[in-house]
């Protein structure tokens, strides 16, 4: 890491967006930064936040949203007609909730939230708990299995797919795809990721008119055949926002709740003594869930845009700027955690702000939660041990940053 003595926020962030060591392990810099410039504007043109009550702030305050988007296409040199032509697939999240603000967002969320209550979701829990179990069934006791492959992307992705109603047959073909998909999310990415991500969201877009033309022409008991319900009746849910909402919940169904199982895996095996804390008393589970969501969040950074002129720790922010929270740095912040580089699953407080706050708080926080105090319970069941596969090597992440999640986690089981 770069000489933190006389600390350049600046670079520090380049290292943590740009350079894998920074995306490996973004924590020392973010706590260099959150010491040293709370808020500052980055070469880039966009202003960071860094400590989680400047972070909360911005994501609750009205007077900070999602915007409009800017024109793009000039980063990467490009005219609009050239975007356009090569992008044009991207217009769909335009109408995602997502990417929106009042009053569409709060007439879109309406519609879906019931389905992620938490009242909802406890009565999803003994499902969640017979296809974890049945995955766990599958696992080959002779050799490392692969959590994340094996079970951290399976587990929320079959949990979404029935609830949504997407055929297990096109879960397996739509995830490479979603994965493609959801790099846009990331930092400026580079046009070649962006092309990738714009077939990947036209072949996503094409299956999911396909299933919301079978549930229009035989409903079935989905979340599916719901929303196509709602657009028929026309008065508060169009074609392209159903159409939106539903790749939406899907993909997010499974992308983020993939990471929060693997890195809290991961943060368990390299804290033993927390592992075995937490297979000791099982009470601890909904506190270990929250404490693994804060110590790696599966979302790193958020942003929004300024809609009117702010004064910021003496940083003067002008409207139509764009600012970025960096919730990992927010969920190490001293000022709210106690001894926040230590791993302590019993540990109670602050809830992190790894699925956001404000109205964009994570429509399936409790979804996700649920699904990992499950896995996590029936792994310490099942297995009387749970031991690390991975060599002199550590778990690599994948080369991404605001969504941080890790490639492989070689994991060897034992049965008494």
């Amino acid at each position: 890491m770069s000489d933190t003595t006389t600390v350049d926020p600046d670079a520090l962030f380049a290292e943590i967006l740009l350079t894998p060591e920074g995306k490996a392990d973004p924590y020392p810099r973010y706590a260099a930064i959150r010491e040293h410039a709370p808020a500052f504007r980055s070469a880039t043109g966009v202003v960071v936040l860094s400590r989680f009550e400047d972070c909360q702030f911005l994501l609750r305050d009205p007077r900070f949203g999602k915007g409009e988007r800017g024109a793009v296409w000039e980063q990467y040199e490009l005219t609009e007609d050239e975007w356009m032509e090569r992008f044009e697939s991207f217009a769909t999240s335009n109408t995602s909730m997502l990417g929106l603000d009042p009053p569409d967002h709060t007439r879109l969320r309406k519609l879906v939230s019931k389905a992620f209550t938490p009242r909802t979701v406890e009565r999803l829990r003994p499902e969640i708990v017979r296809i974890t179990d049945e995955l766990l069934d599958r696992f080959d006791l002779t050799a490392p299995v692969d959590v994340v492959a094996d079970l951290a992307l399976q587990v929320p992705m079959a949990v979404i797919g029935e609830m949504l109603g997407v055929p297990e047959a096109d879960r397996v073909a739509l995830q490479p795809l979603i994965r493609a998909a959801v790099a846009t999310l990331e930092f400026n990415p580079p046009l070649d990721v962006l092309e990738a991500a714009a077939v990947a969201a036209r072949a996503i877009t094409a299956r999911f008119e396909e299933l919301i033309a079978e549930r229009r022409a035989q409903p079935t008991d989905d979340l599916l055949s719901e929303l196509v319900h709602v657009e028929e009746e026309g008065d508060q849910l169009t074609h392209d926002e159903l159409l939106s909402t539903v790749i939406l919940i899907y993909g997010a169904g499974f992308e983020t709740t993939t990471n929060l199982i693997g890195n809290g895996l991961l943060a368990l095996l390299e804290h033993p003594d927390q592992l075995q804390r937490l297979r000791g008393d099982r009470s601890l589970l909904r506190n270990a869930v929250d404490e693994l969501l804060r110590w790696d969040s599966p979302v790193q950074l958020d942003g929004r845009q300024a809609f009117e002129a702010i004064d910021l720790h003496g940083l003067e922010i002008a409207a139509g700027e764009e600012l970025v929270t960096m919730l990992g740095s927010a969920n190490r912040d001293p000022r709210v955690f106690d001894d926040p580089d230590r791993l302590d699953v019993g540990r109670e407080g602050s809830a992190p702000l790894s699925f956001g706050s404000g109205i964009h708080y994570c429509l399936g926080a409790s979804l996700a939660r649920a699904e990992g105090q499950v896995v996590f319970d029936r792994l310490l069941d099942r297995f009387s041990t749970i031991e690390p596969a991975w060599g002199d090597e550590p778990p690599r992440y994948r080369d991404s940053i605001v969504l941080r999640g890790l490639e492989s986690l070689p994991v060897v089981f034992a049965r008494d």
